[in-house]
C-alpha cells in the first residue's frame, strides 16, 4: 500500500468513500508519473529524468513529484520496479516470442534483449542500488530471472546442473558489466544485444 502522505491513511468510517477517492487518485498519478520518467527515458536517456522534468511531462507540480516518490532515488526505483513487473509479466504470459508459445531459443534471445534495454535505460540507478554487488544474485528479481534462464535452456537440450551456463549467459546483461561496455569499451546497446545474440545462438548450437 502506498501512502499518499508522509504518514500512513487514516480510516475513519464515516469518511470511507473519501478515502477510497483518494487512494484512487494517489494511484492513477502515480500511473501517470512513472509512465511520464519512462517516456523521458525512452525518448531523452536516465539522465533526462528529472523531478522537474517529470512534473513537466505529467502537467502537475513539482510538489505532487517529491511527495509521491521523496527524491529522483525513489522515483527511478518506483520506475525500476514497475518496469521490472512488466518485464516478468511480459515473460510470465506475454505475446510471443518473449511470452509463452514461441520456440526456446527465440524465448530466451527475446529475453535477454529486453532484460539488456531495461538494464540500460535504469543503469544509473542500478548502480547507485549497488544491483551487483553482495547478495544480489538472491534477489528475488534475478532468483526468478535465473529460473527462466534456466528452463529455456533446459528447454533447449542443455542437460546438467546449468548453473555455469545460466550465469554466464546472464553476466553480459548485468550492470556493471553493462556500465563497462558502453562507458569502457564504448559500445552501444545494438552492439551489445547483437553479440549477446550471436554469443546464445552459437551456444546453442555447439551444444551436442
Amino acid at each position: 500500500m502506498i501512502s499518499d502522505g508522509p504518514g500512513p491513511l487514516e480510516l475513519h468510517v464515516a469518511n470511507a468513500p473519501a478515502v477510497s477517492v483518494e487512494r484512487a487518485d494517489a494511484a492513477r498519478n502515480r500511473r501517470l508519473l512513472l509512465a511520464s520518467a519512462k517516456s523521458l527515458i525512452d525518448s531523452q536517456g536516465a539522465a533526462a529524468v528529472t523531478m522537474e522534468a517529470v512534473a513537466r511531462a505529467a502537467g502537475v507540480g513539482k510538489g505532487t513529484v517529491f511527495r509521491r516518490f521523496g527524491n529522483r532515488t525513489g522515483l527511478m526505483l518506483a520506475l525500476l520496479d514497475h518496469s521490472e513487473s512488466d518485464l516478468q509479466q511480459a515473460f510470465l504470459s506475454g505475446p510471443e516470442p518473449l511470452g509463452p508459445g514461441a520456440p526456446p531459443l527465440e524465448r530466451l534471445v527475446a529475453y535477454g534483449r529486453a532484460r539488456l534495454r531495461m538494464t540500460v535505460n535504469h543503469l544509473d540507478i542500478l548502480i547507485e542500488a549497488g544491483a551487483d554487488q553482495h547478495d544480489h544474485l538472491s534477489h528475488p528479481v534475478w532468483t526468478m530471472s535465473t529460473m527462466h534462464v534456466r528452463m529455456l535452456l533446459a528447454e533447449l537440450g542443455f542437460g546438467g546442473r546449468l548453473d555455469v551456463v545460466t550465469h554466464a549467459v546472464h553476466a553480459p546483461l548485468m550492470a556493471l558489466t553493462v556500465r563497462h561496455l558502453l562507458e569502457v569499451v564504448g559500445m552501444t546497446y545494438d552492439e551489445i544485444a547483437e553479440d549477446w545474440e550471436t554469443m546464445v545462438r552459437r551456444l546453442a548450437l555447439a551444444y551436442p
